[in-house]
């Protein structure tokens, strides 16, 4: 899971304008990404670079905003599915292209082929510095036949396999483009007279901008001066955005192909109530993501809302920190408990998934040392059975604590009074759609397209490729 966005300004504009919306619009994606960022910008010549470890307010000044003129940007948050976090890795990428000059890349999800792809670039001679499926992607375009972007894109695009939003930027347009599946979201909008696209509607409201429409699955978008124009299309039969992002990617103010992601959580937690009732005293999240969840379990079955944990909001989300030990860290740093309405309390504690298992333990044994007399946890999502190949770091299914225990033996594992799953069913009429528009490998192991199940988040990190 990563943040995207891109932005196309026309000529007359603000020199600094793509950049500084490009920089703003990732402040709303933070939570898409946060072990580094960058922008991409380019005034028709030069391509300019800015990209840091770190977050978006760590990553760029004053001055970085200032070197990156130009009328068209685009911007990136990582976090890592593929590749190691480091800055080699780090988005953009820029490549050349022989013949059409240079192409700044980001890209959201993860191409499941990359390592075929690469390894027949690199027997012609293709050089490789990163451990990223992203330059494999860029490079892929880079030296395939066309004298367009638009013809090179057409020709690339169907050989990629998996999940991937992108945003490309050459010299003389802004490509948004969507896998044939639609997995990963991205959207179009307007402010004035520029065109934004980015992965979810949060980052075009942030600017004040207007939400158009999705980038439709397989579509190839260019803008340029005329406006938005449909190149290519290649989409697949069937449709298949990530259920993820409705039960923890997304953030709560976005819209995802036209359903508020706020609604279809608080639809999750309703639901919930009706298939694991318990009785209790109070209902709490596990905030953030499990907030409107929360809201709808308590509505449904009675039972107060209260807060009883509170966030730290400088410390980043647990699950996506990018390995064990940094995920511990962060669960004792990131909660404290309110003793007040825990203390003597029969306590229902809703949480949007679990993962790994490593958080909702901690979480258990910190309510009932603030005086909780029994915690129930109830789960907004089926259990995660299977590891995730298109954008998520779930690459290894020993990692996932449902792929080796029973319900039982989680709730005994995580210490819990009861434990209630949302089931499959439940979770997906949440979101409005079907099973048949839905990507929800992660709980059945139904994946859209074949994939190599021992591919791993490290399956590049051999020594860069030289030429």
């Amino acid at each position: 899971m990563c943040g995207i966005v891109g932005i196309w300004n026309p000529e007359r504009a603000d020199p600094t304008e793509a950049a500084r919306l490009a920089f703003f619009s990732l402040y709303a994606l933070q939570h898409r990404g946060q072990e580094s960022a960058g922008i991409a910008a380019t005034d028709g010549r030069d391509m300019r670079i800015v990209r840091r470890m770190g977050l978006v307010g760590q990553v760029f000044s004053e001055n970085d905003l200032g070197v990156l003129g130009g009328r068209a940007a685009i911007g990136h948050t990582r976090y890592s599915t593929t590749g190691s976090s480091r800055i080699q890795n780090a988005q953009p990428m820029v490549v050349r292209a022989d013949g059409l000059g240079e192409l700044a890349i980001g890209h959201n999800g993860n191409c499941i082929n990359a390592r075929d792809l690469r390894e027949g670039l690199a027997q012609k001679g293709v050089p490789f510095t990163t451990s990223s499926d992203t330059e494999v992607i860029a490079q892929m375009i880079a030296r395939e036949d066309g004298a367009t972007w638009d013809d090179r894109l057409e020709r690339a695009l169907p050989k990629l396999q998996g999940a991937w939003s992108l945003v490309i930027l050459t010299p003389s347009a802004l490509y948004a483009v969507r896998d044939p599946l639609g997995v990963r979201p991205l959207c179009l909008g307007r402010k004035g007279d520029a065109w934004l696209v980015a992965s979810e509607t949060c980052a075009l409201e942030t600017v004040g901008a207007r939400f158009v429409r999705d980038v439709a699955p397989g579509e190839v978008l260019r803008i340029d001066d005329r406006g938005p124009v449909s190149v290519a299309d290649f989409a697949a039969s069937r449709r298949g955005l990530c259920v993820f992002e409705h039960v923890y990617l997304a953030s709560v103010a976005s819209d995802l192909e036209g359903v508020s992601v706020y609604a279809s959580r608080e639809r999750m937690g309703e639901t919930l109530a009706d298939e694991h009732p318990v009785a209790a005293d109070v209902v709490i999240p596990v905030p953030d993501s499990a907030i409107p969840a929360a809201v709808g379990y308590a509505r449904r079955s009675g039972i107060p809302f209260r807060e009883g944990l509170i966030k730290n909001r400088y410390i980043g989300r647990t699950f996506i920190q990018p390995s064990p030990e940094l995920r511990r860290q962060g669960v004792a740093l990131k909660y404290n408990a309110l003793h007040d309405v825990l203390d003597g309390k029969r306590v229902i504690v809703v949480d949007d998934s679990i993962v790994r298992g490593s958080t909702s333990g901690p979480i258990v044994e910190l309510l009932r040392a603030h005086g909780a007399t029994e915690v129930h946890m109830r789960v907004c999502s089926p259990p995660i059975r299977h590891q995730c190949f298109f954008g998520v770091d779930m690459a290894r299914r020993d990692d996932l604590i449902a792929s080796r225990m029973d319900i039982e033996s989680i709730r005994k594992h995580i210490g819990a009074d009861s434990l209630g799953y949302l089931s499959l069913d439940g979770m997906v009429t949440a979101t409005g759609g079907t099973t048949g528009e839905l990507c929800t490998a992660c709980f059945t192991g139904d994946y859209l397209v074949p994939v190599q199940l021992e591919l791993a988040k490290d399956s590049l990190e051999a020594e860069p490729v030289k030429a």
